[in-house]
């Protein structure tokens, strides 16, 4: 059995402070899997510049120069990170197979590589790189990263706890994957429902190397928030039930009105009035909100435009892909 090829792929925006030092690390375990004949010298490592604003695109460029073991694509324009590993997956398929995800800026432990391979070999399909601790985050970063993980499957998404987009894929898995059409990303949610035979390799993450992360706590709440809507309906179920409780201590309540009225009882008083009034009218708003989001949602899909638009590609990744088997 011939050694398989892989690409690693890896997205990148505005990284030119850390791909340069990132870049030998990856090529580094590119030859090291070769010589332990774990993987083909056919395998490539696969930069995605998601329309970056400084020299990323002219490093990975000038990088594919030097070596024909890089290579790299370039977005028309920034499409976030999903959409960027995205296509790289897409554009690597085709070519290799097995993909290895990973970012750019040096935190995943890409030794973590050596067992993923291992399991692929064993049969395994797909591959996660979970960490196995949060002891470098700081308090804040390690029980919000984790409430993440938690709300998420009790929203109804289905993810790996702790895993992020650090992960090995066969070529039949990206098969199936590329059926998944979906233009609102969530990569971590919509890779296990692939199936095939998965198994996690855990690893622990180091201090980015160089340059600025592009993952503030904005952008992990709006990942959140994405993942559950493009996942899940539980948050319409909890909205159905929540309606139905309040319609039943509505209807306890009409009955009450009832009977003190006609018994004489009752008091006249608006402050409790306004409470309902404005308990009432805000969960309706806050509802109202939740449903809007779901019908942007669907809003987007049916326009169905493209996830990602191919700008650029190096010399060797302008080849067929049967080219570059040959």
């Amino acid at each position: 059995m011939l050694p398989p090829v892989l690409y690693m792929v890896i997205p990148c925006y505005n990284e030119q402070e850390v791909l340069p030092v990132t870049s030998g690390m990856f090529l580094n375990k590119l030859q090291e899997l070769v010589k332990k004949g774990r993987i083909s010298d056919d395998s490539r490592v696969l930069f995605v510049d998601d329309g970056s604003r400084d020299d990323t695109w002219k490093i990975i460029t000038g990088l594919s120069r030097q070596d024909p073991h890089f290579q790299g694509i370039s977005q028309s324009r920034n499409r976030g990170h999903q959409n960027a590993v995205l296509a790289g997956l897409m554009e690597a398929r085709d070519r290799c197979d097995i993909t290895i995800s990973i970012d750019c800026d040096g935190q995943d432990d890409i030794n973590a590589m050596d067992a993923m391979v291992d399991a692929y070999l064993d049969g395994c399909d797909i591959v996660y790189g979970v960490r196995s601790s949060r002891e470098t985050d700081t308090a804040f970063k390690r029980i919000t990263a984790e409430g993440f993980y938690k709300f998420m499957n009790r929203m109804g998404a289905e993810v790996v706890f702790n895993h992020a987009d650090y992960r090995l894929m066969s070529a039949r898995a990206l098969k199936e994957f590329a059926r998944f059409k979906e233009v609102n990303l969530f990569l971590r949610g919509m890779v296990p429902l692939v199936g095939f035979k998965s198994t996690s390799v855990y690893y622990e993450r180091h201090e980015r190397l160089a340059g600025k992360s592009h993952y503030p706590l904005k952008k992990m709440i709006a990942l959140a928030f994405d993942g559950i809507t493009s996942l899940s309906v539980k948050p319409i179920r909890l909205i159905t039930m929540f309606g139905l409780l309040i319609s039943f201590l509505s209807f306890i309540g009409i009955i009450w009105a009832l009977v003190t009225a006609f018994t004489g009882k009752a008091v006249a008083g608006w402050a409790s009035t306004a409470c309902i009034v404005c308990f009432i009218g805000g969960i309706q708003c806050l509802f109202l909100g939740v449903i809007g989001e779901y019908v942007g949602k669907i809003y987007l899909e049916v326009k169905a435009r493209p996830r990602y638009i191919i700008a650029g590609r190096t010399e060797e990744m302008e080849k067929a892909p049967d080219q570059k088997k040959d």
